[in-house]
């Protein structure tokens, strides 16, 4: 199959774009890159959702695309402009105002208050948009209103992973990248995660890259892309599947080649 996706690349402008992109990480000759010359096209405004197996590539493409791993070879490209072309300081300053990151494992402080955990990338001096969100709307748009003041090591996983969400749009971003955010939580909170996602995707106009090993919730995305080997091996548009598609047939959990 061709390593190059973006079904329906005409009809909205492309926010993400990714040319050639590779990544080795053992730099002896030979080694099998992680992605492998890989070109993608997200439309601004999409839910796409990047599955295959372990080791295939999925959680390296979302971190290049954040910009937080560099490339070996090719490029990534935010609104047409490459990321490798900007200076480290302008790299930074696109990358703490244009992207959110949800990080598997939350990262977040225990000993903090949610809402002190979701205000620590201004404390740290993160750069800002002219009007960044403001802190209590955030607690608003993701439930936990009445629990700001609580340290989050007395929260649930589910609203653990609600705090990581608004500590990933504290700064207005048009993309969230989130890297499995439900692969940790139980069946219910993984729905009402994915709900939440789903609300503030609509409500805040953002586009979302979300890797994810469960096919139920990659069936709620606009876009599944399916990896193997560093390179996309297939993709699809989910509003195009049917009761007879191989996709909507096969059962919840992993996705397989």
């Amino acid at each position: 199959m061709s390593n190059t996706t973006g079904i329906n690349d005409g009809a909205a402008r492309i926010l993400i774009e990714t040319r050639a992109l590779t990544k080795i990480y053992d730099g002896t000759s030979g080694s099998p890159p992680a992605v492998n010359a890989l070109n993608l096209k997200i439309p601004a405004g999409e839910f796409t959702a990047i599955m295959g197996p372990s080791g295939s590539g999925k959680s390296t493409l979302l971190y290049l695309i954040a910009g937080l791993a560099e490339p070996t070879a090719g490029e990534v490209l935010i609104d047409g402009v490459s990321i490798s072309s900007l200076s480290d300081t302008a790299r930074a300053r696109m990358r703490n105002t244009r992207i959110g990151f949800v990080f598997q494992r939350f990262n977040l402080l225990g000993f903090l208050s949610a809402r002190d955990n979701i205000e620590a990338p201004r404390l740290m001096g993160w750069k800002q948009r002219g009007s960044p969100r403001a802190i209590d709307d955030l607690l608003v748009a993701v439930g936990l209103e009445k629990k700001r003041l609580r340290k989050v090591s007395e929260l649930s996983s589910g609203e653990q992973q609600r705090v990581a969400i608004a500590r990933a749009l504290i700064n207005d971003p048009d993309i969230l990248l989130a890297d499995e955010p439900t692969g940790n939580l139980d069946s219910r909170n993984a729905e009402a995660v994915l709900d939440l996602l789903l609300k503030l995707k609509d409500e805040l106009g953002l586009t979302i890259v979300m890797v994810t090993h469960n096919l139920d919730v990659a069936l709620r995305a606009d876009r599944i892309i399916q990896m193997k080997d560093g390179s996309v091996e297939r993709e699809l548009m989910t509003n195009e599947l049917d009761s007879s598609s191989e996709w909507a047939q096969r059962p919840a959990g992993h996705i397989r080649p």
